[in-house]
């Protein structure tokens, strides 16, 4: 089985795309949050998810953004954010606004091996709004993995890729697909091929996609523009 792990989409629909045509023969895709926010397509971008949950093989949760504009819920955004916040509720229709709304705060997936993983966009102590970085002290991993009965813990939010290992249990964050945040700008995505054993089953993948377009639009919405220029230096 091939699992393919994707987060903070961002209403890139460039990013999207690009990240989909490498991981749409995966199995399963799990989507962990934050699907909308700072970028230019929330309205494609949610339809694109809604027609993909749809059917089979397709797991997503909510994240802090999909939250504070489904739910007005701003508060500790900043400035940059909040706008775009304010102006996808202008712009995202009912019906993609009800999606978020009922989007899972948290996911449960197990695969064919039997091994089991929890979804969440932040962490188990602060589902929509706690960071994971990778440079966090191991004891900060430890302590999370206290609320977390299943054998893998998956998350997004930091737009970082990480895997942390600690007794046999990981933590995965494959990264964000529509705002990077590590100094790459390519789409970030990952994969677990559980025909392999863990830890050691975990890929983590970046692909290029029309960077300049999703910048323009961002613009051309009237988006602050620092949301289009650091797409280009992935931060």
């Amino acid at each position: 089985m091939q699992i393919a792990l994707i987060s903070d989409i961002h209403s890139n629909l460039e990013a999207l795309l690009a990240v989909w045509r490498e991981v749409r023969k995966a199995d399963v895709i799990l989507c962990l949050g934050d699907i909308v926010g700072y970028g230019p397509n929330p309205n494609e971008v949610v339809e694109f998810v809604r027609g993909r949950m749809e059917g089979r093989g397709f797991l997503c949760i909510r994240g802090n953004h999909d939250n504070a504009i489904a739910f007005g819920a701003e508060w500790g955004f900043n400035p940059y954010a909040r706008e775009a916040v304010r102006w996808h509720q202008r712009v995202m229709s009912i019906e993609n606004l009800e999606f978020l709304r009922r989007l899972p705060v948290r996911g449960l997936f197990k695969d064919d091996t039997g091994r089991s993983y929890l979804m969440i966009h932040g962490s188990p102590r602060a589902p929509l709004d706690e960071y994971l970085f990778p440079w966090l002290p191991e004891s900060e991993f430890r302590a999370v993995l206290k609320y977390v009965r299943q054998d893998d813990l998956l998350v997004g939010h930091t737009h970082v890729p990480m895997l942390k290992l600690i007794d046999g249990r990981r933590i995965i964050n494959p990264g964000g697909v529509g705002q990077p945040r590590d100094g790459d700008w390519r789409a970030a995505y990952a994969l677990i091929n559980t025909d392999e054993e863990p830890p050691d089953n975990v890929e983590f993948h970046r692909v290029e996609y029309d960077v300049e377009e999703t910048a323009r639009k961002i613009i051309e919405a009237g988006l602050p523009r620092f949301l289009a220029e650091r797409l280009f230096e992935g931060y």
